[in-house]
């Protein structure tokens, strides 16, 4: 596949994750053998200050023109602090979406097990935690009539049918993907605006039976993330409710630079990290730059191209695993590793790792022919006979298989029995026996 992609770097650490960004998408298309080309453009405070608008024409049609936007932050304190100022950097987002049609924003949330001690919830409540966020993006207070002066100001929030139809369609659409569990947020005891969107949530409800629909007050919404976020599959709700759920919800993770997001609607597809500029933070190598790598493996996706993404997320996980972290998320003692530190430890990964996996799992599986077929010949050709998998199998990096050996019945041609791989999780497809849900697998073993 041949891509076209407009990068955006913007402001602050903008700039830094979207040269490791770029440099990840740039080692998976080499390894899957698609072509990639980047036009760089301008936006945010960085387009004020060269051109003075946070959002010119040049950079509308380079995204226009583009198969996908790869986005990273904008904001600056010199416009933050000026209530006074006219032009913002944020306008330039804005018009990002209004103009390229991006009515759906998607941000999933998750836990990842080595970082649920920097959550600030307890670990029973977030490991296991995995949802959606639907933020419709283009209309609400942030697109409605304004006005201001010395002694009144107001947003108006307003929506239409249109508009409420095609973003809750996205919400019914991806609960059906999932576990079928919709929970549309509003605050439909005081707000018209809200009460429309309920009630065309329900006239919709009837055209997805499958999926349980509920309905939230946003307050409630806000709440229930922090004492059962677990409870939630796809949450769907307007533009500023939205905006301030994502950030809530970024918090479970334990680090707003670990969540990607995609913004989709009428034109070119946006993928971005949910994090800010972090101005205080511009040039020092810091910057956590998984959310943007975590939004090209969105990307790849958006496409159908999902072993593209599941290299991504693997190397990703692989390099949590080996406490190759930016400094908010290390653990004590760690290595001191920058955004380009990682950055390049998980384009290396990629470059080789899948060799190594391939070359372990050719190990694994001759070492279990061989054990299976001695065991056959020891005892009966033709009886059922044991066969054991022990951790050795696995390589020096494995995880404990339940700090035991497992125990596992074949045929008279060495097939793992039907029922034995029932009840053991046994994968035929992967060679991975699978332990309470989760796969247990090599450290860097693909995805099933």
């Amino acid at each position: 596949m041949d891509f076209k992609i407009a990068v955006l770097a913007g402001d602050g650490i903008g700039p830094e994750i979207s040269a490791v960004g770029v440099d990840v998408m740039t080692a998976v298309c080499e390894k899957f053998g698609h072509k990639v080309s980047y036009e760089y453009a301008v936006c945010g405070a960085d387009a004020i200050d060269k051109v003075g608008d946070p959002f010119p024409e040049a950079t509308y049609q380079a995204c226009k023109n583009a198969d996908a936007v790869l986005f990273s932050a904008v904001g600056d304190p010199k416009f933050d602090n000026d209530p006074t100022a006219k032009v913002r950097p944020e306008q330039g987002l804005l018009a990002m979406r209004k103009k390229l049609g991006l009515f759906a924003n998607i941000r999933p949330v998750q836990t990842f097990k080595c970082l649920l001690h920097k959550s600030p919830l307890r670990a029973e409540l977030v490991d296991g935690a995995d949802f959606l966020c639907i933020r419709e993006l283009t209309g609400g207070m942030y697109f409605g009539e304004k006005y201001q002066d010395n002694d009144k100001a107001y947003d108006t929030n307003m929506y239409t049918r249109p508009e409420i139809e095609r973003i809750l369609k996205v919400g019914f659409e991806y609960a059906m993907k999932r576990n079928k569990h919709l929970t549309v947020v509003d605050k439909a005891n005081v707000l018209a605006s809200s009460r429309l969107w309920r009630q065309i949530a329900r006239e919709m409800a009837p055209d997805y039976p499958e999926v349980t629909t509920d309905y939230m007050y946003v307050d409630n919404a806000a709440m229930r993330m922090i004492q059962e976020p677990k409870f939630f599959d796809v949450m769907v709700t307007e533009n500023t409710f939205g905006d301030i759920l994502t950030d809530e919800g970024s918090c479970i993770s334990g680090s707003m630079g670990l969540l990607p997001s995609a913004s989709t609607g009428e034109s070119t597809p946006v993928f971005e990290p949910i994090h800010g500029s972090w101005p205080q933070a511009k040039g020092l190598n810091i910057a956590n730059p998984l959310a943007q790598i975590l939004s090209v493996a969105m990307l790849f996706e958006y496409f159908g191209l999902k072993e593209e993404g599941a290299l991504v997320r693997e190397a990703v996980d692989a390099s949590l695993d080996a406490n190759v972290r930016t400094p908010e998320i290390q653990a004590e003692g760690g290595a001191k590793y920058g955004t380009k530190e990682v950055g390049a430890w998980i384009v290396d990964y990629i470059k080789h790792q899948s060799l190594l996996r391939k070359e372990r799992d050719k190990r694994f599986f001759s070492t279990f022919a061989r054990r299976c077929i001695k065991s056959m010949i020891t005892d009966s050709i033709f009886d059922v006979s044991p066969c054991f998998i022990t951790n050795d199998d696995y390589g020096k990096n494995s995880k404990e298989l339940d700090g035991t050996h497992r125990r596992h019945s074949v045929d008279e041609v060495g097939r793992i029995q039907p029922e034995v791989r029932a009840a053991t999780g046994y994968s035929c497809q992967t060679g991975v026996f699978q332990s309470g849900g989760q796969c247990e697998r090599p450290r860097g073993a693909g995805n099933d």
